[in-house]
């Protein structure tokens, strides 16, 4: 059934899209009325630089300091970029919600190999998916808390938290469920908000600041509060500035959000691809213009370090503008954040459908209301995966940055797997109207040192010394991951997952891909053979 791995969207931007949709297989089931600018507003969205640069702001601090936070911005935008090239690339061939699993098939040389690569990069994206969920409303939920504190007699506790976060993810699901013609407005507000508010919201900061910070500290400064003594010490300062990058290397991540929405954009094998690429450049701008006027505008670097109230981002608000003022503005970027976690589910239940549309997880969550048009099974899977991986913050404080490590991981991983399977196998990748001509390979080359680099120092130790509560456990995470994904291919679905199915050439076949077995037998009759085998002639 999965013969099609030659075919890609050749066509003219404005080809049919449900013509596109069907050469790569699936019939169009989810509602298609998307433009560019939806598209690459949920990738910014997810992005969101408010979201991840207000919530690990305390972090880049603490690991190597304002200069590590700007020139770290600079370096990982730049390869990031690299990353984000190649997936356009391939974006722009398959547009399918399956996005970096369903990229894995096609471009794999042999039958066997293609649902081998969709299996472990679908279980990854898969987990990276709910984990920068977790991420983005977990950080929420601690934004909400620390300024219900400031101002109305609020004493937060891990408790408390997760009662606000499970609140905010049920907002999350609801609106998903029931709201799908309403997202294209609150992505239109997303957008709005993160753009000018965002922008307004920075400029406000360094204008009104009473005095301003030096570039050689914005540029400079070197910080290591990752313990007694810390790893600048013990290790060295190279070694908390590859740390350090996590603040931004995660604010940029789930840019592949545009291409799981490409299903449900028009003209998607320009749009999606595009969606990335603008997504990506959009907000390495706005991030880095927002970390310089947050950092020129630390009033005492000491105080906003050793907070009180344990946000460094509305610390300097307060030294700024008191407490009223603070509050509004504070209030603003949860706003954001809050859009954020809202499409950043919309994403994940994509995902979810389309891998269990190709049975990598139960076909029974591929599902579409007929009334709303949504994927209601997946989004309340998403978010109550997403709630489970938060509820290790009751018991530990490092639980929050080991959730942001293994969301960054796990989607750059599945970001990572199809475009080193095309670099590798070059004549298998047919390319879709976003071409890279010569400098395929060459960004593809750069892409994937980038991911593997990344890959190993966020599974290093972040504090020290290392103890249960200061143990960073994404290895521990991305080794169950791996564990799982490796263990159950070759115990079980090697015997019977195919990568992604050809649904409506099982269905010309009278293959019931609804019925349970209807697959095994079908290739244990010959009819999955007989389909690739002719597949594979045109």
């Amino acid at each position: 059934m999965r013969g099609f791995r030659r075919s890609s969207v050749h066509a003219e931007p404005d080809v049919n899209d449900e013509e596109g949709l069907a050469e790569q297989g699936y019939k169009q089931e989810l509602n298609r009325d998307w433009g560019l600018i939806h598209n690459f507003g949920v990738s910014f969205s997810i992005i969101s630089v408010v979201t991840g640069i207000t919530t690990l702001f305390e972090y880049g601090l603490t690991t190597g300091g304002p200069g590590v936070m700007s020139v770290g911005w600079i370096i990982v935008s730049f390869f990031t970029l690299f990353v984000g090239l190649g997936m356009a690339e391939i974006t722009s061939a398959h547009p399918t919600s399956g996005g970096p699993y369903f990229w894995a098939a096609m471009l794999a040389p042999t039958d066997k190999s293609a649902a081998f690569f969709s299996w472990i990069t679908g279980w990854f994206n898969f987990v990276g998916q709910f984990a920068v969920t977790t991420g983005i409303t977990f950080g929420c939920a601690n934004l909400i808390a620390t300024l219900a504190e400031v101002k109305g007699g609020f004493v937060s506790s891990p408790g408390k938290i997760i009662g606000i976060y499970a609140a905010l993810l049920i907002s999350h699901g609801l609106v998903n469920t029931f709201g799908v013609h309403i997202l294209r407005y609150l992505n239109n507000s997303s957008v709005i908000l993160h753009s000018l508010g965002v922008a307004a919201f920075a400029i406000a900061v360094v204008a009104a600041a009473p005095t301003h910070q030096p570039a050689s500290f914005v540029f400079a400064k070197f910080y290591d509060g990752t313990g007694t003594p810390g790893w600048a010490e013990r290790a060295s300062p190279a070694y908390v500035a590859c740390i350090g990058i996590l603040m931004s290397q995660y604010t940029i991540t789930g840019f592949d959000a545009s291409a799981h929405l490409s299903e449900e954009t028009r003209k998607a094998a320009w749009s999606a691809p595009i969606g990335v690429l603008t997504s990506i450049i959009c907000s390495s701008l706005f991030g880095f213009f927002l970390i310089l006027c947050l950092l020129f505008s630390i009033q005492d670097f000491d105080s906003t370090v050793d907070s009180d109230i344990g946000q460094p981002v509305l610390q300097i608000l307060l030294d700024i503008f008191g407490e009223n003022g603070a509050i509004v503005l504070f209030t603003l970027v949860i706003i954001c954040v809050w859009h954020c976690g809202l499409f950043s589910l919309t994403s994940n239940s994509r995902m979810m459908f389309a891998f269990a549309r190709d049975r990598g997880i139960p076909h029974w969550f591929a599902h579409v209301d007929d009334r709303f048009k949504s994927p209601w099974r997946t989004i309340w899977l998403a978010a109550t995966l997403a709630f489970i991986l938060g509820l290790p913050s009751l018991g530990s404080s490092v639980a929050f940055s080991a959730a942001t490590s293994i969301a960054t991981i796990g989607l750059y991983i599945s970001y990572g797997i199809p475009i080193l399977v095309g670099l590798i196998y070059p004549g298998h990748f047919k390319k879709g109207p976003f071409n890279l001509g010569a400098f395929s390979r060459p960004v593809a080359l750069v892409a994937c040192l980038w991911i593997a680099f990344i890959t190993i120092i966020f599974c290093l130790p972040e504090l020290n010394p290392v103890s249960s509560q200061t143990l960073n456990y994404t290895p521990v995470c991305v080794g169950i991951v791996l564990v799982w994904a490796f263990g159950t291919w070759f115990l079980s679905a090697r015997k019977w997952y195919v990568g992604p199915i050809r649904q409506i050439q099982a269905e010309e076949l009278g293959i019931d891909v609804e019925e349970p077995g209807a697959l095994e037998r079908a290739e244990a009759e010959g009819k999955l053979a007989r389909e690739v085998s002719e597949s594979k002639q045109i």
